[in-house]
């Protein structure tokens, strides 16, 4: 794991930035060295967290004949296999380490040497005779690229902030981006928060050659049309995952360092260091634990390490410690955020890398992929009651769900009714399932000022979404396209990133998600809804394949969400911690423009005085308080070098 960053002269009287400025605000990615490559047209840098061939792996990496060369982020999983195929094809090696892969399988495959390869990457390449560079990100983007072009330049890298090093044009707010956080939790498609610096789409090839760009996709989210794959019974449908999930476990677990996994308690990252212990002696799992009962699973981890017999490290995280330690997190998010849950995973990260271990195992991607939301049964259930709109006990069902919330939404049967009541007759509409919870976090435009709210109103986060969307989306079952928005949304915009990338490589840690590897997705994505969502029972195939190697009451448990505290993280005995009380000032209001001081004064005092209402007042605090954070971060004139010290 590690960063990268780089250029790629577009016209004759530009010059390449300063990379080691560049490369010097990803220390924190890859703290094990530096490396750099330059020619006339293109120059590479690379900050190195060493994993695979200690010894030998230092990037850029070039082919024999130093012609084609590489810097990248991630890991090939399948490196062993892959190096075999290309020995058998003539190809030489002078390392261990999967990096050297990728120029072997470009000169072989050419463009199409990433649908190859197994991995979570981020990859730059420069053929040196055709003077082209492609960049290239894995499959579901589990790790970062962006660009952007500044000063006759093409410029890249694993983070925003190294770009911002030499292109400082970049440090002003992307106010359509401002709005599909403040709708979605995250930016879509190639747009970022900041002006003119794009992301790279996950499982898309960038070709720069000849003065020309094009995007080359090879590989997304699908589903069969209708109803899928039906013919397995449970146990088949149990057995051939569960053979995938051990492939991919291997294959993910190959390290010239220690792996360790984390463990929340829940099904997920219990069947993930399940398997994991099938294939080592010892364990080392890691978790956290919160003084709310609300938010604390630390009975359930306990219960799973006792049964598995490893080695278990609990990071205990108070709410001032989420409220301390915000602004370093916003600082790596590179993002406004609504919800404090990355902030306490920050803190693990921590831990994870003083206990000496760069490598964790994660749970990540399960409920998306086998159907674990509330979200997905909401929809089901707003569906069936759509059938018959006046029945009068379609919508209890909803008092089934949310069973871990102190403050549930359908504690009060009425409100519950009203709320997911909204829009109910707009069964086809591509969003269904998610528009009543956009609409929540949509309440946080109230509180911009006029003039930016004009803007992100004009922005129209839904009608970017909607051309995100496939061709072939239409033809799907529900579950499906509810899957695949939540997919484009949440997972590749905040929990792969804020909660995933981010957090980990703060620390210099990388995090693996088996649940994610495209074998795992395209098993399950050809399956019939039945194999993932039962009724009002969610993971349905993915229970039946860990029953046996995780214990029963954890087998049977009902999902429940990462969550950690809000709003109140950031308030000791009634008062605002300093830098709260700062930034949430009228006058530092009025001076950054984006918020209507009197309103966000209302909001302080509300979230204070601990009468904060459900999920829209905290996000709404939580949102204010990181685009302010942003803006202190990165839209001053104050360098971008390293980031701020926990309070």
């Amino acid at each position: 794991m590690c960063g990268i960053a780089g250029s790629l002269l577009l016209r004759d009287a530009a010059s390449h930035p300063d990379l080691r400025r560049m490369i010097a605000t990803l220390r924190h990615r890859g703290p094990d060295g530096t490396g750099l490559f330059a020619s006339e047209r293109c120059a590479l840098a690379h900050a190195r967290l060493s994993i695979i061939d200690l010894e030998c792996g230092d990037q850029p990496i070039p082919n024999e004949d130093h012609s084609v060369w590489t810097v990248f982020n991630g890991e090939i999983f399948n490196f062993i296999e892959l190096r075999a195929e290309l020995q058998r094809a003539g190809h030489r090696f002078r390392t261990q380490s999967d990096t050297e892969v990728i120029v072997h399988a470009y000169e072989q495959y050419g463009d199409r040497f990433v649908e190859r390869l197994s991995g979570q990457f981020a990859i730059a390449l420069w053929d040196v005779r055709r003077e082209r560079l492609l960049l290239a990100r894995d499959r579901v983007g589990i790790r970062p690229l962006f660009y952007t072009h500044s000063g006759g330049r093409l410029l890249f890298a694993s983070e925003v902030k190294a770009i911002l090093a030499v292109a400082p044009e970049a440090r002003a707010l992307d106010e359509q981006g401002l709005a599909q956080v403040f709708t979605f939790w995250a930016t879509v498609g190639e747009r970022t928060v900041f002006n003119g610096v794009r992301s790279l789409p996950p499982g898309t090839v960038l070709v720069a050659e000849r003065g020309t760009e094009r995007l080359q996709p090879y590989w997304d989210w699908t589903f069969p049309r209708g109803a899928g794959r039906s013919d397995l019974t449970l146990e088949e449908g149990a057995e051939a995952l569960r053979g995938i999930l051990r492939e991919v476990i291997a294959q993910q677990m190959r390290a010239d360092v220690p792996v360790g996994a984390y463990l929340s308690g829940g099904l997920d990252s219990s069947g993930i260091a399940a398997l994991a212990r099938e294939r080592v002696g010892t364990l080392q799992t890691f978790s956290l634990t919160f003084e709310d009962a609300e938010f604390d699973e630390s009975v359930h981890q306990r219960r799973m390490a006792e049964h598995l017999g490893v080695a278990h490290c609990a990071v205990h995280c108070t709410a001032r410690d989420i409220g301390d330690v915000f602004p370093e997190l916003i600082w790596h998010t590179e993002s406004p955020v609504l919800r404090t849950a990355p902030a306490p995973l920050l803190l693990l990260a921590r831990q994870v890398h003083e206990l000496g271990f760069k490598v964790v195992l994660s749970g990540e991607g399960a409920d998306e992929a086998f159907g674990g939301y509330d979200l997905f049964k909401e929809g089901r259930v707003r569906r069936f009651w759509a059938r018959q709109p006046d029945s009068v006990w379609r919508p209890l069902l909803f008092a089934r769900l949310y069973p871990y919330l102190a403050r549930s939404p359908v504690a009060n049967r009425h409100f519950a009714q009203r709320f997911f009541g909204q829009r109910l007759e707009e069964t086809s509409h591509p969003f269904y399932a998610h528009l009543t919870r956009w609409t929540t976090t949509r309440g946080i435009f109230r509180f911009l000022s006029p003039e930016l709210l004009c803007s992100v109103t004009s922005a129209q986060p839904e009608e970017a979404l909607a051309r995100e969307l496939p061709p072939q989306f239409a033809s799907w079952d529900a579950l499906a396209r509810d899957q695949y928005v939540e997919v484009k949304t949440l997972l590749e915009g905040y929990l792969l990133s804020s909660q995933g990338d981010r957090v980990s490589l703060a620390h210099s840690v990388e995090g693996r998600v088996p649940y994610l590897d495209h074998r795992v997705i395209e098993f399950v994505n050809g399956l019939s809804a039945r194999y993932k969502l039962r009724g009002l029972r969610e993971k349905v195939l993915l229970r039946r394949a860990l029953a046996g190697l995780v214990p029963e009451s954890i087998v049977q448990r009902v999902k429940q969400p990462y969550r950690a505290p809000d709003s109140r993280s950031f308030f000791v005995e009634g008062k605002p911690l300093a830098y709260v009380q700062e930034l949430l000032s009228p006058a530092h209001l009025r001076r950054t423009g984006y918020f209507r001081p009197e309103a966000v004064q209302g909001l302080l005092e509300k979230c204070r005085s601990g009468r904060a209402l459900g999920a829209g007042d905290n996000m709404a605090f939580v949102g204010i308080l990181s685009t302010l954070l942003l803006h202190e971060h990165f839209f001053t004139d104050r360098a971008v070098q390293a980031a701020p010290v926990s309070v």
